[in-house]
This record gives C-alpha cells, structure tokens and sequence, in this order.
C-alpha cells in the first residue's frame, strides 16, 4: 500500500513538472524550432544513457528503427507549433486548447485499432468542439495561437495513437529515445535545406539555455522515464485522469509566473472548464466501459 501511494505521489510530481514545458516555452526567447531541435538533442542524449545505465540494448531491426524514427518527426512537428502558438498568444490559450487532443484521438484511435466509434466519444467530441468555440469566440487576439495549438494538438493525438501501437510490444525508453533522435535528425535537415547557419544556432544565452537543460532533462527525460515506471504499477486509467491535470497545473503557474499576460476572460474559463470536464468523464466512462 505504501508503495502504491508513493507511486500516486510520483505520478503528480510528474504531471506538475509537464506544467512546467509551457512555462519553459514562454521564458526561452529563441525561435520555436531551434528550441525543439535542442530540446531533442538534450532529452535524446539523456535517455540513451539511461538506456546504457540499465544496459537496455538499443539494438533493433531496421523496419522497427525506421517507425520509431519517425513518429519522432510527428514528435517535432508537435512541439514547433505547441511553441509557436506560445509565443503568438500564450500559455493559458494553448495548454487550454491542447486539451483538444482528446477530439482528434477518438477520431484517429478507431482507424488505427479498427474498433468502432463509440457513441459517448461522439458526444463528447461534440461537447469539447463547443468548449473550443467559446474560447475562440471570446479570445479572437489569440486565433492564430488557437489554431497553431488544434494543428499541434492534432499532432499529439497521432504520435500518442501510434505510441499505443508501440507499447505492448517494445521497450519504452527505447522507443523515446529513437523518437527524440528522428526528431532532431529531421530539424537538422530541415535547417540544411534552408541554409541555416548552424553557428548562430549555438548562440544562445545563458538564461536560455538554463530553461532548456531543465526543459529537456527534468521535463522531458526524466518525466518520460519515471512515468514509464509508474505505467507499470498504476492502471493507465490512474494515470490517465492524472496527465488530464496538467493544463490545470500550467494555467495555475502561468498566471502566477506572468500575471497580467495570463489572465484571461470569464468566457475563457468556462469553454475550459467544458473541455476539461468532459476530458475527465470521458476517461471515467472508459474506465467503466466493458468493450
């Protein structure tokens, strides 16, 4: 038993520190991409010395190598426009609107795992949908954020579907790690493509780059190895309802942090009040439901 509450507290320590990647996102001044491309260099080292710390083998067959590498550039393309839309509006607008998740993973969750669409995913979808449009309705200077953060959103639902296909099957440190490699490995073409002068990149300031070694070493590689661990003690239902805190967390810090650019309006609150909501008993009725 006291093992289980410790794993409880881990968990939430967990979900509090995933608050803090928007914080981070808004304090480092470099442009969203870079930002992304050191993140995963960080995070990719980091959790490939885990890997040879518990002499997990990396090896892997080509094909196996290949999917993971990647749903890693689906990793990426997440994380550029979840930051972009941070700095176009803030983190309030976009932690609120990524809840949106939820919508595109009951689209694409089907598809994937050739199930049927069930009828409270539906409603729910459609409930989350209204959320949406009274936060877009009364916060019409943060659009472009908004719509930034649905395609970000919709971004995550796919690697997070794609990552449930991975799951049973292969390690899941591995797999990040992989996944942060394909990441930075795309960037990194990316910039080649359009000729980036790589010396300008390491030009970053020490505030920066104290944000970022926190944002990819306690954030990212330690957040992902430890809930890696939680996974196997709680049920994912446990940690479902937890990770649902997190734009809860990010609001709460936000406006603390940065005062006045986080507070929003009464219309605002309550479009997020609707989605969390029914985020929360959407994964109530599946953990419920007997399929």
């Amino acid at each position: 038993m006291l093992q289980q509450y410790k794993n409880y507290l881990l968990l939430h320590f967990i979900v509090f520190i995933y608050g803090f990647t928007g914080i981070f996102g808004a304090l480092i001044t470099i442009p969203a991409v870079n930002l992304v491309w050191v993140r995963m260099l960080i995070a990719g080292i980091c959790i490939f010395l885990y890997l040879r710390w518990k002499k997990i083998d990396v090896k892997d067959s080509l094909q196996n190598l290949l999917k993971f590498t990647v749903t890693g550039v689906i990793v990426a393309i997440h994380w550029i426009f979840f930051y972009e839309a941070i700095k176009v509006s803030n983190v309030s607008v976009t932690v609120a609107c990524l809840s949106s998740a939820t919508l595109f993973t009951a689209i694409i969750e089907p598809i994937v795992f050739k199930r049927k669409l069930y009828w409270y995913e539906a409603l729910f979808g459609l409930i989350i949908m209204a959320g949406l449009f009274m936060i877009f309705k009364v916060e019409t200077k943060y659009k472009l954020g908004i719509i930034y953060t649905l395609f970000s959103s919709f971004m995550a639902s796919l690697f997070t579907v794609i990552n449930g296909t991975f799951a049973k099957k292969y390690n899941a440190a591995k797999v990040s790690a992989y996944e942060m490699l394909g990441g930075f490995i795309a960037i990194s073409v990316y910039f080649l493509i359009i000729q980036v002068d790589f010396s300008d990149l390491i030009h970053i300031s020490a505030m920066d780059m104290l944000w970022l070694m926190l944002l990819a070493v306690i954030c990212t590689a330690f957040a992902m190895v430890a809930n890696i661990s939680v996974m196997k003690e709680l049920t994912p239902y446990s940690v479902t309802m937890a990770i649902n805190l997190e734009p809860v967390y990010s609001i709460i810090l936000a406006y603390w942090i940065f005062g006045e650019k986080e507070q929003m309006t009464s219309g605002f609150y309550f479009g997020t009040i609707v989605i969390l909501a029914t985020i929360f008993a959407n994964g109530y009725i599946k953990s419920r439901a007997k399929y």
